[in-house]
């Protein structure tokens, strides 16, 4: 059973193992450093000023979340789950719970990697649309961004 949740603070280790794992996939495609090695500081410092979202299957942390709200709109941000949990509903769980807390927002804004296939197909399934291409943007990646919009 899927449950979704707010993150604790004792999450916080599992959810980076989380996010190594996911991201990780990804190592020779991209340079995923910037996710597959954040720290428990930086994620101490977003749950100051962000919602922090967490998966869990029949209790087991299996994937996570963040979001903020700034000017109407939300973003998301390093929306994960546990590759052998993929495939499962999780991330789209995840961004359904968003969508239902964030009614503060008029729009939803979520850039993935260009290169990820599954997760463009998750957003499209969801409604999002595509928005912008960002090249050789954060750590020299490219990305495309949808919103709900």
């Amino acid at each position: 059973m899927l449950t979704i949740r707010r993150a604790r603070e004792q999450d916080f280790a599992d959810i980076l193992k989380i996010q190594a794992e996911a991201f990780g996939e990804y190592q020779g495609l991209y340079d995923v450093n910037a996710w597959t090695k954040e720290t428990l500081e930086n994620i101490n410092l977003d749950a100051r000023d962000k919602v922090i979202l967490v998966a869990e299957w029949e209790g087991m942390l299996v994937g996570s979340v963040r979001f903020w709200v700034v000017a109407g709109v939300c973003v998301i941000r390093l929306l994960s789950v546990k590759p052998s949990y993929q495939g499962r509903g999780i991330g789209k769980a995840l961004m359904q719970e968003i969508e239902r807390l964030a009614t503060d927002a008029h729009k939803l804004y979520v850039c993935t990697m260009l290169r990820t296939s599954r997760n463009i197909t998750l957003f499209l399934s969801l409604g999002y649309h595509p928005e912008a291409v960002l090249p050789d943007h954060y750590h020299h990646t490219d990305f495309i961004c949808f919103s709900n919009a």
